[in-house]
């Protein structure tokens, strides 16, 4: 019996390609679900993450800077996580600080890893007086602590969101340059790195064309392991006041102005963001320390 045209038939080679595509798709997780159940977990925690971040106007049940009467109620039925002292629903409030998280983190990890790259690329690649300049700044951020560095740059700076993203970005940008130069320098002399200077490749072809591609594990485990503390550092920096400015919502902000003010008379103010920091914190880990085990060579074979 011949198929009608435009309609495809069940064992046509399209859809078996698809369906063994499917499989293998299935199969990978359903691997890396066995053999990293924490980074299963993160993946999960990080997926869930994204969505509410994108959906928190669907989500929410109320809006996140919405005054009412029921000042510091604790959690009912109307509001599951209890209000604050303006009667702001505070699973709301949780609810949009997701947004404000994974948008410094996202932000953050591509403005600071681009120029980490760039960085440690041209010290690995070129060396001489370009490695001892990169190397002496690298050195001269690490001399400082982070959140004193952080707190200085905002000081600077002042506090908003945009600027919270440029402080850390120009942190992660300096610092994981070295990590890139170190990635970099294990395969400056791989056969096919001297295989493109015999052709008379141009500097930029070798290290966007060969080096870049072989790094990319590396920088993809960076981003990941990294986001988190991006997260965490950003929390910081609202709760010293440095960061995003209220009413937005943030867990760091939400720690800091009502959080520590009505620790005892309401409590759920302090634990609601605690536990969405916490959870998100330690789930990203996860899935960025099972990221690196599976993409890292050295790592894979004592699977």
């Amino acid at each position: 019996m011949t198929a009608e045209p435009g309609v495809r038939s069940p064992t046509s080679p399209i859809r078996w390609g698809e369906q063994v595509l499917l499989h293998g798709w299935a199969s990978a997780v359903l691997r890396f679900v066995r053999r990293k159940p924490l980074g299963a977990f993160g993946g999960a925690v990080t997926l869930l993450l994204v969505v509410i971040a994108i959906f928190a106007g669907f989500i929410a049940p109320y809006s996140a800077l919405e005054h009412s009467n029921e000042t510091l109620k604790g959690p009912s039925a109307a509001h599951w996580l209890g209000t604050d002292q303006f009667g702001r629903d505070v699973l709301s409030r949780i609810i949009h600080g997701a947004r404000i998280s994974l948008y410094v983190g996202v932000a953050v990890t591509l403005l600071g890893t681009i120029p980490a790259v760039l960085l440690g690329l041209a010290s690995a690649y070129f060396g001489g007086w370009i490695d001892y300049l990169v190397q002496r700044l690298v050195d001269t951020f690490q001399s400082v602590p982070y959140l004193i560095m952080l707190i200085a740059i905002m000081v600077v700076l002042g506090a908003s969101l945009t600027n919270v993203v440029i402080a850390l970005s120009l942190r992660r940008a300096v610092v994981e340059s070295r990590v890139m130069r170190a990635a970099a320098m294990s395969i400056l002399n791989n056969t096919y790195v001297e295989a493109a200077h015999a052709t008379g490749a141009t500097d930029l072809r070798i290290m966007f064309r060969h080096m870049i591609p072989n790094i990319m594990p590396t920088l993809i485990v960076l981003g990941s392991i990294g986001f988190a503390g991006v997260i965490l550092a950003e929390a910081s920096l609202s709760f010293l006041g440095y960061g995003v400015p209220p009413p937005t919502p943030s867990w760091g902000g939400m720690l800091a102005a009502d959080g520590r003010a009505y620790m005892f008379a309401a409590p759920w103010m302090l634990i609601a963001p605690t536990i969405a920091l916490s959870i998100t914190v330690f789930g990203v880990n996860m899935f960025g320390d099972a990221l690196r085990d599976v993409l890292d060579p050295r790592l894979r074979g004592s699977q």
